[in-house]
């Protein structure tokens, strides 16, 4: 069956933008407040984010190499497959085009809308209405161009990360909260496992980079290293938001918000500076949802290769004009639409985690038993 190949239009910016821009989403303006309940106190919330971060990094190091090898369409899955079977592959080819990807871009999406709603008031319905126009909006983007998309994931990375590196600066030198102190109204913990299982939702999304690897320009370089610069530098933009967070808000504070970003930003500029910080919140659930559409979507274009789609040969054709995977950039939207008008941010998120990281801890723990033998 002929097939064109997809264009290698990525550089190693828009790679590294790929990487921060998927991972920084929702997790970090809504999950400090969980993390630090399971944690039980601001510091060990603080090693919380520091030990999700560093199991993140150690898988990531373990795909980077695999990666740099073979840098193939599919990327998780075209891994397995290739290391530990078809089996393997072919059941995390369906998790990641049926659950995973759509799902995610289904929560990102509603989470988006919902954000803009503070802004903007809006009714449930019109809040499912607008993230199904958003997934609309991009997908259409990324279809018209992989370039494309990636120039709008490097402008919303770098638009994302004013409002938290603003917080950052002023939170860490302004906040009067000594945080070895801030215990305020938490009087139980989950225990730092659960707190560290609490901020695996904030770093996922890192390994969707290794699904445009064929669209890399020198993947075999660009792509280890847009892994490991963009997985370490959210560790450390993710430690400094949440101890910038712990010194601007008392422990008892955050976890009576919802949004304890915004709640920090009225504390540091007053009622009218809450905007800025959501609209910068807006933003970078953009740029997320805008990351997993277009990497998503390279799943069910490298299974369609293998014939192990129905229709695979819809699905593995390439636009015409454009070069892009516009059936599958289409499928995913439209299992995304599903998932947006029967879940809610909460449960998408949730069975995310639980479906992926069987597949993620599966692989670490293979390959590193691997290289021991080799």
């Amino acid at each position: 069956m002929d097939f064109k190949n997809l264009k290698r239009s990525i550089n190693l910016v828009e790679a590294i933008s790929i990487v921060i821009g998927l991972i920084i989403g929702s997790g970090i303006f809504l999950k400090p407040g969980i993390v630090l309940k399971n944690a039980g106190s601001p510091k060990m919330a603080v090693i919380a984010w520091l030990t999700g971060g560093i199991i993140t990094l150690c898988s990531a190091l373990s795909i980077a190499e695999i990666a740099a090898n073979m840098p193939k369409t599919g990327g998780l899955y075209s891994y397995l497959e290739e290391l530990y079977g078809n089996i393997w592959g072919f059941l995390l080819g369906w998790v990641q085009t049926v659950i995973s990807f759509p799902g995610s871009c289904a929560a990102l999406s509603i989470a988006c809308a919902i954000l803009t709603s503070y802004l903007i008031p809006l009714s449930n319905f019109q809040i499912k209405l607008l993230a199904v126009g958003l997934i609309a909006f991009l997908t259409i983007m990324n279809i018209l161009s992989t370039k494309l998309g990636g120039v709008i994931q490097t402008i919303a990375t770098i638009g994302k990360l004013i409002p938290i590196i603003v917080l950052i600066i002023f939170g860490l030198t302004n906040g009067k909260v000594n945080i070895y102190k801030s215990t305020g109204a938490i009087s139980s913990s989950m225990g730092l496992g659960a707190a560290i299982l609490g901020t695996l939702w904030a770093y996922d999304g890192w390994i969707g980079v290794t699904n445009v690897a064929e669209e890399l320009k020198n993947p075999k370089r660009n792509l280890p290293r847009s892994i490991i610069v963009g997985v370490s530098f959210v560790i450390a933009i993710y430690i400094f938001f949440n101890a910038a967070i712990f010194k601007i808000l008392p422990a008892d504070k955050i976890l009576s918000s919802s949004q304890p970003a915004v709640e920090a930003s009225v504390v540091l500029f007053g009622e009218k500076a809450s905007a800025f910080i959501i609209f910068g919140m807006i933003v970078s659930v953009f740029g997320a949802l805008n990351g997993y559409l277009m990497t998503g979507a390279r799943v069910p274009f490298a299974m369609a290769k293998r014939g192990q789609i129905p229709f695979y040969k819809i699905f593995l054709k390439s636009h015409s004009k454009f070069e892009t995977p516009h059936n599958c950039l289409i499928l995913q939207s439209l299992i995304a639409d599903i998932y947006i008008f029967t879940g809610s941010f909460n449960t998408l998120s949730d069975l995310i985690v639980f479906v992926l990281w069987i597949f993620l801890l599966w692989e670490f723990v293979v390959y590193s038993y691997l290289e021991r033998e080799s």
